[in-house]
Parts: structure tokens; sequence; C-alpha cells
């Protein structure tokens, strides 16, 4: 075995053991230090491979994208709402990415590189299921391009209040409800100078 395969093993050995320590403790408890305990290293023998937890924490969430990942062409609409079902199972790796996210909008952050590739990725891949579904046009008259911003916007947003507040917030419950909204019809538009369909009170 070469130099090299023993290195990449050991790194595969450290993200495997992050994600367990997330799983268990959050984001915050996932100290390099309780890592590296779990693998057998010191803290600086950690760091030889992952110089910051910041790069730790991104090789983690690029493990996560590999375990999520299906191609295009087998996602529905109707199965993104198991998705965000199983996102509300692992509130640990939901709170490493989200945290990671609101910080690497700073410029030099490690991992703004892989937020910006991800999101591109995601949204390209959402408008091609939103064109599986629905054909060149949605319902609303948006096209997928322009649909899969909001998509991902409301899955991410989401994600955010249910942290926050996940007594309050059903995640699953209001993705639903978003995608029955993204497949409705607009209401039609009134002419100038029309009456309303009703007024205040009526009705």
């Amino acid at each position: 075995m070469t130099t090299r395969t023993r290195s990449e093993e050991r790194r595969a050995e450290i993200v495997r053991a992050a994600l367990e320590v997330i799983a268990e403790r959050g984001y915050r408890g996932a100290s390099l230090a309780a890592v590296a305990e779990r693998v057998g290293l010191t803290q600086q023998g950690l760091l030889h491979h992952f110089p910051t937890k910041e790069a730790l924490l991104v090789a983690v969430l690029k493990e996560r994208d590999q375990w999520d990942s299906v191609p295009n062409t087998q996602w529905r609409v109707d199965l993104l709402t198991s998705l965000v079902e199983y996102n509300a199972m692992r509130p640990g790796i939901i709170q490493t990415f989200s945290a990671l996210l609101g910080e690497s909008v700073t410029e030099g952050h490690p991992a703004r590189e892989f937020f910006t590739q991800r999101y591109a990725a995601v949204r390209s891949s959402m408008a091609s299921v939103l064109r599986a579904e629905y054909g060149e046009r949605l319902p609303n008259g948006l096209t997928p391009e322009r649909a899969a911003p909001l998509l991902v916007a409301v899955m991410d947003g989401l994600q955010y209040q249910w942290l926050l507040d996940p007594e309050s917030v059903d995640m699953p419950g209001a993705f639903r409800d978003f995608l029955t909204l993204l497949g409705e019809n607009p209401p039609p538009k009134s002419l100038p100078g029309s009456p309303p369909d009703s007024l205040p009170g009526e009705g």
C-alpha cells in the first residue's frame, strides 16, 4: 500500500468519524479533539490531514452529498418531500450545513467555493426535475430555470426555521404546501377598471 493510499484511507476514516460525532453531539460539539479521539489520533495528527475544523466539515458535507446524490433521471418532484423528511431525521448534519453556509458568504471562507459550486449544480438539477414534471412551463408560467432557485431557497430556508424552532415548524409539511403552490395555475388578472371579485366583507 502506497503512502498516498494510506493517507486517503485515513482521511476517509476521519470523515466517517466526524459524521458520527456530528450526529451524536451536533455542530458545536463536533470538536477536532473529539474526532481525533474517535480515530485514535492526537489533535495535531488530525491537523496533518485537515488543517482546520472548517476544512474537515467541508469534507463531511461533500461526503454527505455523495450519499444523497441521485441521477437527475431518477428524481421526481414528489420524491423531494422524502428528502426533506430524511433531513429532518439528522439535525446534526443539517446544523453543520446551515452554519457553514451562513459563514461561507464571507470572502476567503474555506467553504465558499464548495457552496458556490454546489448551488450551481443543485439549481441545474432542480430545473431538470421541474422540466420532467411540468415541461417547459410550470402551471404558474415560470420556466424550470426561473423556478429552480425558488425551490432551493424554500428547502434551505425551511431548514433554518426548523433548526431554530423545530416544535413550531413542520418542515416536510411546509414543503408539501410549497409544492402545491408551485403547481397551481395563477389567478386570472383583472382588467384595468374592472371591479374586484368580491368586496371586503363579502363572500
